[in-house]
């Protein structure tokens, strides 16, 4: 490359990361991954290394972020807020801690390692222990003055304890992040939904959003919550280790994350990096890394800071969860319902170590909600580190040739009727023997969670449909072994075990029968109700609106289906074949379904009687509700062995807290009287 274009190429980046960073920090609506903009901003770092030049000192690769939003007053830092570099796996981890032990002429090198919270960074001043202002990060030496809002956050303290061990100081910067948890902000979405407000990309831009609102009343009505994590100057307070921080914060009643470890070297920051990740999913907040600091604070102050970083410090992302790429086309695919449900085709992308090219859109309304066409640019990422979903359309890279999408009118199976209730998002077929419909019906009845036919994936119901062996899921239990082996690919073992897997099928559990029939609105919870409170089948189909309706959670909309499913007589038959076939669930004993209802429960730690599976299904079988985190709802928290940050948060919110054999004894009460 030669100089010219270098630097033409230079001053593109630039523009390109100013652009983005208006969009992320000013505007909490970023266009692109952190993982594009982390490539954009490692490539301009290289370029400008080989290509120096007099724009050096404006670079976004020299500051962070971008500069305070005008309509708040604006916030001088008292020692800069920096960012950090970064890391992307364990050669590079490994790659810093060499250049960390070779300035500081240290054979081995001791850190404090902490989740890197998906949040909006902070800084508060405390005058003798009083919250006086706090601020966000802005390019990183001037912020945006957001005190009144700050102040809204319960989690914060607004007077620092103080103890003879840990006297308050005069001054003293705290640096934090604020966030929101998954649950609160999922509650937030579906509130803007009804209000017909636009619903937030993910728990990072919620949280942005509402500490930048310049009415502090909007901000309180935000879950909102904060870490604390360091801190900037202080006057009358000393300090040897960063560890000696963190244990002083919490003194002082600040709220830290219960995971921040000391670690005493870098395999151990390693082996911490994975183990962070390893329980990613399950934490009730986003993270998308963990960051290793350095614990001596005289190395620190030896390592110093490069334009925009410090050398002691580092953030080590885990696989990006985002990624952007390109809508290729919109097909539409049928359930077993018959909704139609369109479905984004893209050029394959790598988002959190899997390869995604195809996401849901779920209906028209959210094509249009979202203006998603095809052709466009989007930014996807995995809903649950599981789930492929479009977050947004990169708007700014439209070419005017994206078409917009519009519903067919008849269905793409079987051309019948496409219609849409009133009060619906959906579009369906209404054709109940549309082969599609047929084909998911019969994958659903085999599924794990329903009956459980083992070898019976998604490509033999289809094979065995297409085939005319089966119509319909009773023909599963007239299978013979011959009709099985005329099928292609199909080899005798396979074939013998399928035919076992059936055969060990003819006795389910009432309410996974129930599941697996595929009555409208009616999963697994739904089911686990109706089993208990009906006992039978039988009890079930002659049910009517009011007795469905006088079971806790069934409202009218799931009793009308149910009512539905067992008038149509086209299942009446499909029941009958069932009986014929010598299919048999078993009947249980109407239980006490209300022995629980309206006590919600959290668990935290490992039970030695029973996994987190089965306690959840006992609580749920009495009518009581699992949650995964802690509010001020919760009834009771559950601490088995090894409780994790749960107990803590239910200690300050007088949440009662039960041992294992408390919980079991309150459930075995149900059980007993049942018996």
């Amino acid at each position: 490359m030669d100089k010219e274009t270098a630097h033409q190429r230079i001053f593109e980046l630039r523009k390109t990361i100013e652009y983005h960073n208006t969009r992320y920090y000013q505007q909490d609506a970023p266009e692109i991954s952190d993982a594009d903009y982390d490539r954009l901003m490692k490539e301009l770092q290289n370029m400008e290394a080989l290509y120096p030049d007099d724009e050096m000192a404006s670079s976004p690769t020299q500051r962070v972020g971008a500069a305070p939003l005008s309509k708040f007053a604006p916030f001088t830092h008292p020692q800069p807020m920096l960012s950090l570099a970064n890391a992307f796996g364990a050669d590079e981890i490994r790659d810093f801690d060499s250049r960390v032990r070779r300035l500081a002429k240290a054979d081995r090198v001791d850190y404090v390692a902490e989740p890197k919270l998906d949040g909006l960074a902070v800084n508060l001043i405390y005058e003798n222990g009083i919250f006086r202002r706090g601020a966000t990060r802005g390019d990183g030496a001037v912020g945006e003055d957001v005190t009144q809002n700050l102040k809204t956050i319960a989690s914060l303290p607004l007077r620092m304890k103080t103890g003879a061990f840990h006297p308050v100081p005069e001054l003293i910067e705290v640096r934090g992040e604020v966030y929101m948890e998954k649950e609160p902000f999922e509650k937030l979405n579906l509130r803007r939904a009804e209000e017909g407000e636009a619903p937030f990309a993910n728990p990072r831009n919620a949280a942005a959003g509402s500490l930048r609102q310049l009415d502090s009343k909007i901000t309180a009505r935000r879950p909102l919550n904060i870490f604390l994590y360091g801190i900037g100057s202080a006057r009358s307070a000393a300090f040897t280790s960063h560890w000696e921080i963190i244990e002083t914060l919490a003194a002082w009643g600040f709220p830290v994350n219960p995971l921040i470890r000391q670690t005493p070297d870098i395999d151990a920051c390693i082996a911490y990096f994975e183990e962070i990740g390893s329980i990613r999913s399950g934490l009730p907040y986003d993270i998308d890394g963990v960051v290793l600091k350095v614990n001596l604070l005289e190395i620190q102050n030896l390592l110093g800071s490069v334009s925009r970083s410090p050398r002691w410090a580092l953030a080590c992302k885990f696989p990006a969860q985002q990624a952007s790429t390109v809508i290729q086309d919109i097909i539409v695919q049928v359930g077993r319902t018959g909704t139609l449900t369109p479905v984004a085709v893209m050029e394959p992308v790598n988002v959190g170590g899997v390869l995604v090219s195809r996401a849901t859109l779920h209906n028209e309304d959210e094509i249009l909600k979202k203006d998603i066409r095809i052709g466009d640019a989007v930014l996807i990422q995995r809903a649950g580190d599981v789930i492929p979903e479009v977050v947004s359309v990169i708007v700014s890279k439209r070419t005017g040739r994206e078409k917009e999408f519009r519903m067919p009118g008849a269905c793409p199976e079987c051309g019948s009727e496409i219609v849409r209730q009133a009060d619906e998002a959906a579009h369906r077929c209404i054709n109940l023997s549309c082969p599609a419909q047929l084909k998911e019906h019969i994958r659903h009845f085999a599924s794990r969670g329903a009956m459980d036919i083992e070898g019976l994936g998604e490509k033999l119901s289809a094979q065995l449909f297409d085939a005319k062996v089966i119509t319909d899921p009773a023909d599963l239990y007239f299978l013979t072994k011959e009709q099985l082996l005329r099928l292609d690919r199909q080899a005798e073992k396979s074939v013998e075990n399928l035919l076992e897997a059936i055969e060990r099928s003819r006795t389910p559990a009432l309410d996974k029968f129930i599941f697996a029939l595929g009555i409208r609105h009616v999963g697994e919870r739904t089911a686990k109700l109706l089993a208990g409170h009906f006992g039978s089948l039988e009890a079930l189909m002659s049910a009517g609106c009011e007795e469905l309706t006088s079971i806790h959670e069934i409202g009218p909309e799931i009793a009308q289906s149910i009512l539905e499913f067992f008038a149509e007589s086209k299942n009446r038959t499909v029941l009958e074949k069932f009986r014929q076939a010598g299919l048999s669930p078993r009947t249980t004993a109407p239980t006490a379904l209300a022995s629980l209802k309206g006590k919600s429960f959290v668990f935290t730690g490992s039970l030695a009687s029973m996994g987190r599976n089965e306690a959840k299904a006992a609580v749920e079988s009495l009518g009581g509700v699992v949650h995964s985190s802690v509010t001020g709802k919760t009834s009771y928290v559950v601490a088995g062995s090894d409780p994790g940050s749960k107990l803590e948060k239910a200690g300050k919110q007088n949440i009662p807290v039960i041992g294992e054999e408390e919980f079991l004894t309150m459930i075995g009460r149900q059980i007993h009287r049942q018996a």
